[in-house]
């Protein structure tokens, strides 16, 4: 078996300058110092030089790549990893790289063919790779060692970028959200994160953004489908877990502070820092009744209230991109507005409302986005836009589309599979008479869906630009070992597991809390897969015995303590009915028709398995005048008129580890989070009427929507939309108690 790339890295320091590092790439020395040979020639070219700007660089060597070469690096899709592979005889001579091939596989997406890893390098020139898996440190940067390795070995090096969606977050692992968790340093959810900056402020992104950085560089991977700057006001959008809340002024806030901490510099990417791209443009939250964009239902942003998109939507994104943030991910849907609710772009004018995916929208990317916003990085679509998910453009065919987002969307990399032969047939067709056998689609120009190699190079010189700024073209090598020690780093997993216990918000308490360490307790875990709740049960009650007194019937309980962790839905696929929030099990609910309309045909929903033990378990401690104790993971805006009524003390976390909870609860961490977003007071105020249309504005957030409520659905204090406790207390965004109270 061959030695791997990370121990056949040599290493060349140039003083004040980059550091060069290749495998087998010649190494050219001009003036005492170093550089790489780029191009295969044997000579030093302008590009070779580290000392010019990144974007001279990159417009220099794309016109040294071949056309095949530029069509390859318009994709980024999924990619597998050695290790994963069973049948170990494809694997390369290095024991790392998947040699297997990958034929007629079904995704949401579309139908994926893939060939082994050295064809995609050397062939296909594929650059930019999805990885979704969670290997150890080490293991992960091998194998992304042996990928530059490889592309080395092309005439025209440019090397392998690799992309992952969230790693440093806690939760269930989904595909596309968080790829992967409890590798590197693991902090609460994006939502846990914004509780913590509502109450302490935004000091924690600076350790947040400053880890992330620092462990993703140790790895190489060098790009992040991160973070979501979409403001949560549609509270049954599936992906609300990985917003930062509601509260526009605050997720601008952190994104000022966070790109440049994840990027490196205030002035875009940097040879040490992770580019990033935010998403989703012009925002995910304003969903139709929370549908996913993935299925016919999900395909508008539905606009209901004047100037929400400007007011509410943009601003977050508008701070990305003062801070110099490398891409922008626009969303799969297209927008809609009603009359009543015109929508003024930053210059006061009407947007246009153009039925066409954003990511095909030129009224929203090049006027929106670049003029008005002043965007100069890159579009970096939706994974599946010319497949699956093409919104507004169902009628053109793969090559089509392609051409449309490139030259209408200005889009420079297409995630989703890699159609390089349909690439090359839009390219054709600018040439050739397939117009004169084939009918235009209506309503588009020839020019619009064909590709000329100007727009293809425009496309390729922003990526390229990106690359050489984080450096990956002088020295895309890390070691092994050192990566493996950042990541481990003690006093980083310290932070980390400090954010989960900032990030518990105290909702209701009847002075119970922190609890008297003499007192016997009961400790119930619920989810909604039974089994997953018995064994969090098992492992929370190992962890508490050390603090508290702890028994194993709630008749004998002086305390209960119920920890809820409610799913509803399932990504990725589509739901018979709207997504539920409330804390049920075998709830009858209406279906909804494929085009989101409510039917009279029903079905039954759980978000809580065995739900109505909570309601048993309190009524147990209570008649032997024990105190219930609760706490609701909060991944969803969920209905608690199920759970609060039944506690004397409530907390929330956001995918927050079991263990935080407990402390908090034992008095050993003071709470100081705020709710990050508002919880919805019934199913009443997320109604939605036969025309498909919601009582409460789905692109308003939930701490204005009473301004949009009927005034005979307000109480006493003008209140309509939020959650009132027994207590008297709106758990709207920003509330949270502390002790003692």
């Amino acid at each position: 078996m061959a030695v791997k790339a990370s121990d056949r890295v040599k290493l060349f320091e140039n003083k004040n300058g980059a550091t060069i590092g290749t495998c087998d790439r010649k190494i050219i020395e001009v003036e005492g110092m170093y550089f790489k040979d780029i191009d295969g020639s044997g000579e030093f070219k302008d590009f070779d030089d580290w000392r010019k700007t990144p974007q001279e660089r990159a417009k220099s060597y794309v016109k040294v790549l071949s056309i095949k070469e530029k069509i390859g690096l318009l994709f980024a899709s999924d990619w597998r990893m050695g290790l994963d592979q069973e049948d170990k005889s494809k694997l390369d001579e290095s024991g790392v790289l998947d040699e297997g091939e990958l034929i007629n596989a079904k995704t949401i997406f579309g139908i994926q063919n893939l060939p082994s890893t050295s064809v995609a390098i050397k062939e296909w020139f594929a650059r930019h790779l999805i990885f979704r898996k969670n290997p150890k440190p080490e293991d992960l940067v091998d194998w992304i060692n042996q990928l530059n390795a490889k592309a080395e070995e092309c005439e025209h090096f440019v090397p392998v970028e690799i992309i992952s969606n969230s790693r440093n977050e806690n939760g269930e692992t989904v595909f596309g959200m968080n790829d992967a968790t409890g590798v590197f340093a693991t902090w609460p959810g994006t939502l846990g994160i914004a509780a913590i900056a509502k109450g302490e402020g935004l000091g924690v992104i600076e350790d947040f953004g400053n880890i992330i950085r620092k462990e993703w560089d140790a790895t190489g991977i060098k790009k992040g489908y991160m973070y979501m700057a979409d403001v949560l006001t549609d509270p049954r959008w599936q992906r609300s877990y990985g917003t930062f809340g509601e509260d526009p002024k605050l997720i601008r806030d952190i994104f000022e502070r966070l790109v440049p901490l994840i990027q490196g510099g205030e002035d875009g990417v940097t040879t040490d820092g992770v580019a990033m791209t935010v998403k989703h443009f012009p925002g995910g939250g304003a969903r139709e009744n929370g549908f996913d964009p993935h299925y016919k239902a999900g395909q508008w942003n539905v606009y209901a209230t004047k100037n929400s998109l400007r007011d509410y939507h943009l601003p977050a994104f508008e701070t990305a991109i003062k801070k110099k943030v490398s891409s922008i991910m626009p969303y799969y849907a297209k927008p809609a507005s009603m009359k009543s609710a015109a929508q003024k772009d930053l210059e006061g004018n009407d947007i246009e409302m153009k039925p066409l995916g954003f990511a095909y929208n030129d009224y929203f990317i090049k006027k929106l986005l670049k003029e008005q916003l002043g965007f100069e990085g890159y579009i970096n679509s939706d994974t599946g836009i010319v497949h699956n998910m093409c919104w507004g453009v169902e009628e053109l065919d793969t090559a089509e589309r392609i051409a449309f987002a490139i030259n209408n969307g200005e889009v420079d990399l297409i995630s989703g599979l890699f159609d390089l032969k349909e690439t090359m047939e839009a390219i054709d067709r600018a040439d050739n008479d397939y117009y004169e056998s084939h009918a235009l689609p209506k309503g588009f120009k020839k020019s619009d869906i064909t590709l000329t190699k100007a727009a293809i190079e425009r496309a390729i010189i922003r990526t390229l630009t990106e690359m050489f700024a984080l450096g990956i073209f002088d020295n895309p090598y890390r070691d092994p070992k050192v990566a493996a020690e950042i990541i481990n780093d003690k006093k980083d997993r310290e932070i980390s597991e400090l954010a989960h216990r900032k990030s518990v918000v105290l909702l209701k308490n009847d002075n119970s809390l922190p609890v008297d360490k003499n007192k016997k307790v009961y400790i119930e875990c619920f989810n909604k897969n039974l089994e997953q709740a018995k064994q969090r049960t098992e492992k929370i009650k190992v962890y508490a015995g050390d603090k508290l007194n702890i028994v194993d019937d709630p008749e004998a309980a002086d305390i209960a303590i119920l920890l809820v962790n409610p799913s509803s839905g399932e990504y990725f696929n589509a739901t018979k009915g709207y997504l539920e929030l409330d804390i049920c099990e075998g709830k009858t609910v209406c279906n909804v028709s494929e085009d989101g309309l409510p039917t009279e045909e029903t079905h039954e929903e759980t978000t809580v398995a065995n739900a109505n033990r909570i309601k048993e378990v309190s009524a147990i401690v209570h008649k032997n005048k024990g105190k219930l104790i609760g706490n609701i993971n909060i991944s969803l805006p969920w209905l608690l008129g199920e759970f609060e009524p039944y506690t004397d003390v409530l907390c929330a976390g956001f995918d927050t580890y079991d263990e935080a909870i407990i402390d908090v609860i034992c008095g050993e961490f003071t709470p100081s989070a705020r709710l990050p977003l508002t919880l919805p007071k019934e199913d009443l105020v997320i109604s939605v009427n036969k025309a498909g249309v919601c009582i409460s504005p789905n692109d308003v957030p939930g701490y204005d929507k009473d301004k949009y409520m009927p005034d005979n659905m307000k109480d006493e204090n003008g209140k309509a939309y939020a959650y009132r406790d027994s207590t008297g207390n709106y758990y709207e965004s920003g509330f949270g108690l502390k002790f003692p109270y």
